[in-house]
């Protein structure tokens, strides 16, 4: 399966047509997709938190990165790589994403999405990888 990106999470619901949000940049459509689902105005921050930046990671076929001041969370995309928050309005903070994200994306492909799981290994928050187990005793 392919890994998750915001610009086919986020996409109008009817009556609007699939492509409605098509103009809008992968990190915005979430302001437009909260809009929606809760019929309430959410404006998009104005600039950038300078000397902060955040990592993404995949997280059961979903790119996703939290958001630094509250943690929720958000489908984002390496096409653009920025978050902001729409829980607590935190402005924009650019996203790391690895060098080679088609090659992340494809060793993950035939997994199934809840183990389609991938932490940057510079993301200071990432677990521990899994201790390798001890050889049996004969």
């Amino acid at each position: 399966m392919p890994i998750l990106r915001a610009e086919e999470f986020y996409a109008p619901a009817h009556p609007l047509a699939p492509d409605a949000w098509a103009s809008r940049p992968p990190a915005e459509r979430v302001f437009a997709w909260v809009e929606m689902r809760l019929s309430r105005r959410v404006v998009p921050p104005e600039g950038v938190i300078l000397g902060v930046r955040g990592y993404a990671r995949i997280n059961h076929g979903r790119w996703i990165a939290d958001c630094l001041s509250c943690g929720s969370a958000q489908v984002v995309s390496p096409d653009d790589p920025r978050i902001a928050c729409t829980e607590c309005g935190y402005g924009w903070v650019p996203l790391v994403f690895p060098d080679e994200v088609a090659v992340v994306e494809e060793s993950l492909a035939e997994a199934l999405p809840v183990e389609q799981n991938w932490w940057h290994p510079d993301d200071p928050t990432a677990p521990p990888p899994p201790a390798e187990p001890e050889p049996e005793e004969a």
